[in-house]
């Protein structure tokens, strides 16, 4: 499965609001990218995406089964679902949580490494557990790009510090840059898919 925009995975939970809006703050809005975010959060509705809208100019809701994915958006995972990438579409689950957690990081980025390989970007941010350490392996081994929040700047320092220690190849960024970061990253990614097209 191929696109003509990149495809940001982020995963965070405790501490992540803040770590979100920090790095949405700075997106473009022309960058070339969907995003699509799995934040551990309680299992009923919450005001997520309208806390994080006032953040970009970037529409974000929260992903809709069988959905497509389009650039210029936010989607988030809804409470209580895996979030899975099914070809060019977004898939729900209610299966067993993973890492204590449903939706889970691992479950969105091992699917979405599957589905778009070298396109995707995999973000881990601050958290209390080790959930996305495997699933950033996966986006690498499928010749994504690995980022991680600077364990030092994270308010749990757990979810980084795992990912690190997969050994994965990983650009490590405090997370006041983390945006600029992000944005040259999907820059160089497009640019470089799109000349091998």
């Amino acid at each position: 499965m191929t696109a003509d925009f990149a495809i940001v995975a982020v995963g965070c939970s405790w501490g992540g609001l803040d770590a979100l809006s920090a790095v949405l703050d700075g997106l473009p809005q022309d960058l070339p990218a969907a995003v699509v975010v799995v934040q551990h959060r309680m299992h009923r509705p919450s005001e997520l995406a309208m806390l994080l809208g006032k953040h970009t100019s970037w529409p974000v809701c929260e992903a809709e089964d069988k959905e497509g994915l389009s650039p210029g958006r936010v989607y988030l995972a809804p409470p209580g679902y895996h979030l899975l990438v099914d070809g060019d579409r977004f898939a729900l689950s209610t299966e067993a949580p993973v890492q204590n957690s449903r939706p889970s990081v691992d479950v969105l980025f091992q699917s979405i490494a599957e589905a778009y390989g070298p396109r995707v970007i995999g973000v881990v941010l601050t958290g209390a557990n080790a959930d996305g350490a495997a699933g950033l392996s996966e986006i690498v081994r499928n010749g994504g790009v690995a980022l991680v929040q600077d364990p030092a700047t994270a308010e749990r320092e757990a979810m980084p510090r795992a990912a690190l220690a997969t050994g994965v190849e990983a650009l490590v960024v405090p997370l006041p840059d983390l945006s600029a970061a992000l944005t040259r990253v999907v820059q160089e990614r497009t640019g470089l898919m799109d000349a091998s097209s």
